[in-house]
């Protein structure tokens, strides 16, 4: 399915004390990651949840901020990772985009955490921009729909 075929993002209720997401983001690219943050804090506004904000300095770090979080004291329902790849003339966008998004999802395997990735990985700017707006499929509400979506799983079977 396309984004064009999707239903706009929405917030799911959320049965039980509302939530508490971090929302780790890389800014490299500032102006679309402040649109998917807005994104994601529209979701998680209409949910109820309250948030946390920690910026990291790229998609690298994404999974690695979640990891040090999981040894703080501030406990987390959910975590939401939004950032943005652009392709550039070099491998180093296979490695950055394959690495980050292999340790959002080995974190979340490994801890059992209910996590919303919204990290864009793109060929132009103008893909970003199209996939970062609020006029349309938000990535960043995406992700926060899917950490909401896995906070009631986690509810639902017992795990949270």
């Amino acid at each position: 399915m396309s984004t064009i075929d999707a239903p706009f993002p929405a917030a799911p209720p959320v049965p039980g004390p509302p939530p508490h997401l971090l929302v780790v983001r890389a800014p490299y690219y500032r102006a679309v990651v402040d649109g998917l943050t807005d994104g994601a804090h529209r979701i998680l506004r209409e949910a109820g949840a309250s948030t946390e904000l920690l910026d990291v300095a790229g998609a690298f770090e994404l999974p690695q901020a979640i990891r040090l979080a999981l040894r703080g004291s501030t406990r987390f329902d959910g975590y939401v990772a939004l950032g943005c790849v652009i392709r550039g003339e070099t491998d180093h966008y296979e490695y950055i985009c394959r690495e980050a998004m292999a340790g959002l999802m080995n974190v979340a395997l490994t801890f059992g955490l209910a996590l919303g990735a919204g990290l864009l990985t793109v060929d132009t700017l103008a893909q970003a921009e199209a996939r970062s707006g609020l006029n349309g499929h938000n990535k960043g509400a995406e992700a926060a729909v899917a950490a909401l979506v896995q906070i009631n799983a986690a509810r639902r079977l017992g795990a949270a």
